[in-house]
């Protein structure tokens, strides 16, 4: 459902090829939307072929050339739309929780490992998350498409943020040690 959003989204922020759309989304949007380079490839026809979004024109077409798409009116209308729409917040479904669940009955063996390995994760992605913060939103950067961007990075943030308070706590439940992860 709204990875044809991500895609529409991507595209007004730049035209872009759909190898360009997968490297964009590997550097930002794919922190909060994942998507194959297949996924991506098939969205884009989708996309095209109910008159969303076209591909560029071509100065002279070369065999193997990349082809670059831009957002039609009707996709921006479509894009907009669905930003404005309400969406209830979904339940969290994570294998992690239901392996401590399953852990309170069948025993925590290995539990401390695996939790000290997500430590680890989600302190690797904070610090990723601070760095982007750091070189992308400078102060002086105030406009309220920037503002907004950084509250999208801020949520990514806050979202590490708990999850190691949370593992850590989790942790000492357990009696095992933090130092490790």
């Amino acid at each position: 459902m709204s990875l044809p959003h991500a895609i529409l989204t991507a595209l007004l922020e730049q035209p872009s090829s759909g190898l360009e759309l997968t490297r964009r989304f590997d550097r930002s949007i794919g922190y909060f939307w994942s998507a194959t380079h297949q996924q991506i490839y098939r969205e884009l026809g989708k996309l095209e072929e109910a008159g969303l979004i076209r591909a560029l024109p071509a100065a002279q077409r070369v065999r193997g050339q990349k082809k670059e798409y831009e957002v039609l009116p009707a996709g921006r209308e479509a894009l907009a739309a669905w930003a404005a729409a309400g969406q209830d917040p979904r339940p969290i479904r994570d294998a992690l929780l239901l392996r401590l669940r399953a852990a309170a009955v069948i025993g925590t063996e290995g539990l401390g490992a695996e939790l000290r390995r997500h430590l680890g994760l989600h302190r690797r992605q904070l610090a990723e998350y601070r760095a982007i913060e750091e070189r992308d939103f400078l102060p002086e950067r105030d406009a309220t498409e920037d503002r907004l961007r950084h509250l999208v990075l801020r949520g990514g943030i806050e979202l590490e943020t708990f999850w190691i308070t949370w593992l850590e706590e989790a942790l000492t439940a357990l009696g095992e040690p933090l130092d490790e992860a």
